[in-house]
């Protein structure tokens, strides 16, 4: 299985999709089994792996440039991307700095409020670069709702705004697992 593919010149329209999909779902099912039995020095080399992956890379911005409903809005660098050309571009770019992306300032747009229209609140709208990095690393989280595999410290540090979380899921599976690797001589900030 190749998964981060051939190096050589990328045609966007030669893609075959239902293949890099199905790569990115193999390697998936792959992080929640080893999830599943604690396995986690085989999760984290597979979310590198994932991370380093072309597939990962050409079906997350197919996502964002093509399926989002937000791919025709630019961020602060007013780059979108809606040719195949320009798409190809983008895809080479994210795989070439999935290493070395730094993120860059989002877009300020302030839209009206759901409860009050009157009132107007502010939205952060992302560089294209930015959005793909995001889903490239959404996809290493693994499958399901939130993802199966987030380390108990890194739970502690994002908060409930993971999707699918609330507080109550947060408190009941962060507890425990902090009283652990206090107990395991261990201190805050170190992976299982």
């Amino acid at each position: 299985m190749t998964v981060n593919g051939p190096e050589g010149v990328l045609e966007w329209g030669a893609v075959d999709w239902r293949a890099c999909e199905g790569d990115v779902r193999r390697l998936r099912q792959r992080i929640f089994k080893a999830a599943r039995e604690q396995d986690w020095p085989k999760v984290r080399s597979l979310q590198k792996l994932m991370l380093r992956s072309r597939s990962n890379t050409l079906v997350s911005v197919r996502q964002v440039t093509q399926r989002n409903a937000g791919r025709k809005t630019a961020g602060i660098d007013g780059e979108v991307a809606l040719t195949p050309g320009a798409r190809t571009q983008v895809a080479v770019r994210v795989h070439q700095s999935r290493s070395s992306w730094r993120p860059r300032a989002v877009r300020r747009v302030h839209i009206p409020k759901a409860a009050n229209p009157a009132k107007l609140r502010p939205l952060g709208i992302p560089v294209i670069m930015d959005r793909c990095h995001q889903a490239r690393v959404r996809k290493r989280a693994g499958a399901g709702v939130g993802g199966p595999v987030r380390t108990p410290i890194v739970w502690v540090q994002a908060g409930p705004g993971q999707p699918g979380r609330d507080r109550s899921d947060l408190q009941r599976v962060q507890r425990p697992l902090v009283k652990a690797h206090m107990g395991a001589g261990r201190g805050p900030g170190r992976g299982v």
